[in-house]
């Protein structure tokens, strides 16, 4: 596995990030390890968990797989802003429940740091000064390496860059939002605050819950019993059936298989490859329920698509741009 810059830091990271989301609720504490000891065998380095996956379960099944490691070795990102407990501050992003939340997270993950730390989220109950100056003394205080955000729109993180710039604290160093062949919308204002600032892009869901995984065929009339989109639709997830299941989707999958049997490659691997070749993405988070799915996402890499390959993705998956952005975009082309 070939390593990246995170942003514009120092700090080198797999080109796949190994997400945790599924350890303690679809993978066992057995399961998740064996997916751990096979990501690091593969090279990955670079793991990303959360306090609220599985209520901290998550962080404790994987800090009781770091333990006995060189913890040097890896890149241990997590996040925080939802809720932990039922009292009136064990949410959100003040200095009291980050402060809280952090410790925390190191006792789960048995760690005398995290390399980065994320706010999951906006929050809008809390100032932006009072996050951002609180990150910045985590880092000073050599409990946290690096910093992000998760989930922002464009104008948030724009205003927590310039503000971190004008204060002199630690600025993001990357983004984790939802970007895959389905959701490009990331295109539209955050991949280029990314590209221009200099924030590593580590997207979550690459194969939104299993749509691009190749299990999915035009003429389905309901997703397969047992898979996450069929969850998704019971639980009024976003990655639901019925939001999905229209002609751009069946487009960009018909697309995918193509490419897939060009290649000779799975969908899931071909999905991925198109991410990693995006501008500014560093690495996409790829999430598995067991090692069978982890070892077709680790074949993602090693190779590349063309250029034609990207291209025709690009086409079928192509969203209708809304106000102002195709008034940009015509605009643009005038020049």
């Amino acid at each position: 596995m070939n390593y990246r810059y995170l942003g514009r830091t120092g700090l080198k990271v797999s080109e796949l990030c190994l997400g945790t989301m599924t350890f303690g609720r679809e993978s066992s504490e057995a399961e998740s390890h064996r997916m751990l000891d096979r990501f690091a065998e593969a090279g990955g380095n670079f793991i990303d968990t959360a306090d609220v996956y599985a209520a901290g379960v998550s962080e404790e099944i994987l800090g009781r797989w770091l333990k006995g490691k060189r913890r040097d070795d890896y890149v241990i990102a997590t996040k925080v802003r939802f809720a932990m407990g039922k009292g009136p501050n064990d949410l959100g992003l003040s200095r009291k429940h980050i402060v809280a939340a952090v410790e925390a997270s190191l006792r789960r993950l048995q760690t005398d740091y995290v390399d980065l730390y994320q706010v999951h989220a906006w929050d809008p109950g809390t100032p932006l000064e009072e996050t951002l100056s609180t990150l910045d003394d985590l880092v000073h205080r050599g409990l946290v390496r690096y910093t992000g955000a998760s989930n922002y729109s464009g104008w948030q993180l724009q205003k927590a860059i310039d503000a971190a710039r004008a204060h002199g604290w630690e600025p993001f160093s990357c983004l984790q939002p939802l970007y895959n062949l389905l959701d490009r919308s990331t295109e539209w204002e955050l991949i280029p605050v990314c590209v221009n600032e200099g924030l590593g892009v580590i997207p979550w869901s690459p194969l939104r819950g299993g749509w691009l995984s190749g299990k999915f065929r035009r003429g389905m009339t309901a997703p397969p019993a047992g898979t996450r989109i069929e969850q998704a639709s019971r639980y009024g997830w976003s990655e639901n059936w019925e939001r999905y299941n229209n002609e751009r989707t069946w487009r960009v999958i018909d697309t995918l298989l193509v490419i897939a049997g060009q290649v000779g490659k799975t969908p899931a691997q071909v999905a991925l490859n198109w991410l990693l070749r995006k501008p500014g993405v560093t690495a996409p988070i790829i999430g598995a329920r067991d090692t069978a799915q982890l070892e077709d996402n680790l074949g993602a890499t090693g190779w590349e698509l063309t250029a034609e390959q990207v291209a025709a993705l690009d086409r079928a998956s192509d969203p209708e741009l809304p106000y102002p952005y195709d008034f940009i975009r015509n605009a643009s082309r005038e020049r």
